[in-house]
């Protein structure tokens, strides 16, 4: 009985944090869920700000339920490790070899002007 309680907590718990990250990932036109002493993460902030968009960034080690985000997010992802991860407009783009195979290809910029994100 304890134990069918504990997978259902575990359940929700779950359930919310994949909530929050929806919600969270859609309310700016580019999103980064990344670790505030992660080198990728850095890496991937500077090339947003280097390309003249300002991304919302959630900084998931200073956040009391950045662990839950994090799972729900390698959940979305399919590997590891979950960070960085990037949404731009509401759409999960990826992790780091995702976005810079985006930027190298010339796609990224074409998505961040229909986002919103860039006007030149």
């Amino acid at each position: 009985m304890q134990y069918q309680n504990t997978r259902a907590r575990q359940r929700s718990s779950s359930s919310d944090s994949l909530e929050r990250v929806a919600r969270l990932a859609s309310g700016s036109a580019v999103v980064i869920f990344s670790s505030s002493s992660c080198c990728m993460c850095h890496a991937m902030k500077r090339l947003f700000c280097e390309l003249g968009v300002s991304p919302m960034v959630y900084e998931l080690d200073q956040d009391p339920n950045g662990k839950g985000m994090e799972k729900a997010l390698s959940k979305l992802i399919g590997n590891s490790p979950a960070i960085p991860v990037v949404f731009i407009g509401g759409e999960l783009i990826g992790s780091m070899d995702r976005v810079m195979a985006s930027h190298i290809n010339g796609t990224l910029v074409p998505l961040l002007k229909e986002a919103g994100a860039l006007w030149l």
